[in-house]
């Protein structure tokens, strides 16, 4: 259950993505866009609950959770760039960090750890797999993601306002993004030699 939920998030963000570059300024597309937006988000949180209440923990599961999170966040930034809502370097610096994190993850998964359990030293460990950062994380890319969203709904008052405080957030998200990819890169040789 756990991973078919992971699964289909991925096609509800899919499906908002249309919507959106599809129905260009179309309101009631923009506003079913933003409501699947934050389900398909809200899902992410479901998937992890559901795998420890039922015992669906596993290596697929942990891999299919950070395959699923790759492709929502990576879709949402290319999204945004391809709209011209947000530099091109958003989605550039996202996808980087996705693909040097998981290479290195994939080698620590052929150790037989898990993608946050190769961590070993404590500061390294809080950043990348503490439940705070990655809810954090998680709050600061939803936030960007959902008012970005709102701040383009057509005729929406306060427009100014809302785009503003979701651009600051994407740049947030995006740095809080790199900060957290560090710890996996500072221990990369540990793993991957040792």
């Amino acid at each position: 259950m756990a991973n078919f939920i992971s699964i289909f998030r991925i096609f509800i963000m899919f499906y908002a993505i249309y919507l959106i570059y599809a129905m260009k300024g179309d309101s009631t597309a923009y506003i079913w866009a933003l409501a699947l937006t934050i389900i398909a988000f809200s899902l992410d949180g479901l998937d992890g609950y559901v795998a420890r209440k039922f015992h669906e923990e596993s290596k697929f599961g942990a891999l299919l959770d950070i395959m699923g999170d790759r492709i929502v966040e990576n879709a949402y930034w290319i999204l945004f760039a391809v709209m011209g809502w947000l530099s091109i370097l958003f989605p550039l610096i996202a996808i980087t960090r996705g693909f040097i994190t998981d290479t290195i993850r994939s080698a620590a998964m052929e150790k037989g750890l898990t993608p946050f359990s190769m961590q070993v030293n404590p500061v390294c460990k809080f950043i990348t797999g503490s439940r705070f950062m990655r809810i954090s994380y998680a709050v600061a890319k939803v936030a960007a993601f959902v008012l970005i969203i709102a701040a383009k709904i057509p005729d929406i008052p306060n427009a100014d306002i809302i785009w503003t405080i979701g651009y600051w957030a994407a740049v947030f998200a995006i740095a809080f993004c790199v900060i957290r990819a560090l710890p996996v890169i500072i221990e990369a040789k540990r793993v991957i030699e040792g």
